[in-house]
């Protein structure tokens, strides 16, 4: 067999791992009673965090149709929350979104994710039936992960011998120090962030998956944060060996406060030089209503990396970004 016969071979056995997959998460939501939505992929809105990059087109259509510049999802989040605020009960999308940017061996501008809802439970509940699908993905192929579930606190304390809550920034940047990393306008929760991903994440082993939940209060995203001494974001991250897949939440339901939170994002985008992007205020004006809920966003592609055993994300894809 020649090199480009072995290559298509195996774009075949990614193709066809990813419709297994499919079909096993349409199953595993149809069993638990959870509805398939499919939600717009333009919307008149943007994601304000400054870490994430959107994608930007414009409507050459007629001027009643709304804004004319449309920014791509980068996650059906806003849009899923609307259709849960209107009463619809547990649902999720299964499709593509788009982040600017972020291309490389373990990236692709464009991808899929999987989101979901439930009604009624909080993120602890949620983290349990994410591992429960990932463990129903692993067992397609003979496989099965131990797990280990720890608190954000305490996996510091136990990996790094640091309390990420109190300790003084100079004792986060220490064990950094050989990356060199230059310290200018990096505050606190960057360098958390560092040792999560250069000193923590690359040790997690291949056959775990690792899931860590109740962050400091300083990184709530769109959690709720439960009252305390520390405070704590109510909110998990759900690993396969060292690689990310899911992150999800117990649910803000305050629109007030999660107006706050997307202007101080895009306060830290002006001060990093970077545009502004318009809030989602049909979400804000529904967001009060929002029922007591949890909800989680899960890497399709970084899944399908875990069952085919690979670091390079353009072996999960019919045609990576540089040959779209």
């Amino acid at each position: 067999m020649n090199e480009t016969a072995m290559d298509q071979a195996g774009m075949h056995e990614a193709l066809r791992r990813r419709a297994g997959l499919y079909a096993l998460v349409r199953g595993f939501f149809a069993e638990r009673g959870v509805l398939e939505v499919e939600t717009p992929i333009l919307s008149a809105a943007g994601n304000t965090d400054p870490n994430i990059e959107s994608f930007s087109t414009v409507f050459s259509g007629h001027v009643d149709a709304g804004a004319r510049e449309r920014w791509l999802r980068t996650s059906p989040e806003f849009p899923l929350k609307r259709l849960l605020a209107g009463g619809l009960g547990d649902c999720y999308e299964l499709g593509r979104v788009f982040r600017n940017g972020e291309a490389g061996g373990r990236h692709n501008p464009e991808f899929s994710m999987l989101e979901w809802y439930r009604v009624g439970w909080d993120h602890r509940r949620l983290m349990h039936e994410a591992i429960e699908l990932v463990q129903a993905a692993l067992a397609l192929h003979g496989r099965r992960a131990e797990v280990l579930v720890q608190s954000y606190r305490q996996l510091f304390l136990d990996e790094l011998g640091l309390d990420p809550i109190h300790a003084p920034p100079e004792a986060l940047r220490a064990p950094l120090a050989g990356y060199g990393i230059g310290p200018e306008g990096l505050g606190r929760d960057d360098w958390l962030d560092l040792l999560l991903t250069h000193c923590l994440q690359p040790n997690f082993p291949r056959d775990r998956i690792t899931v860590i939940h109740d962050y400091p209060a300083s990184q709530c995203a769109l959690a709720r944060i439960r009252p305390g001494d520390p405070p704590l974001a109510e909110r998990f991250e759900l690993y396969l060996g060292p690689y990310e897949l899911a992150n999800g939440y117990h649910e803000l339901n305050d629109a007030a406060e999660q107006r706050a939170r997307f202007t101080r994002d895009n306060a830290v985008r002006r001060a990093r030089g970077l545009r502004e992007v318009p809030l989602d205020e049909a979400l804000l004006a529904v967001l009060d209503a929002l029922p007591d809920c949890a909800g989680v966003a899960l890497g399709m592609e970084r899944l399908l990396m875990g069952l085919a055993g690979t670091d390079a994300i353009a072996e999960v894809l019919a045609f990576p970004f540089a040959q779209a």
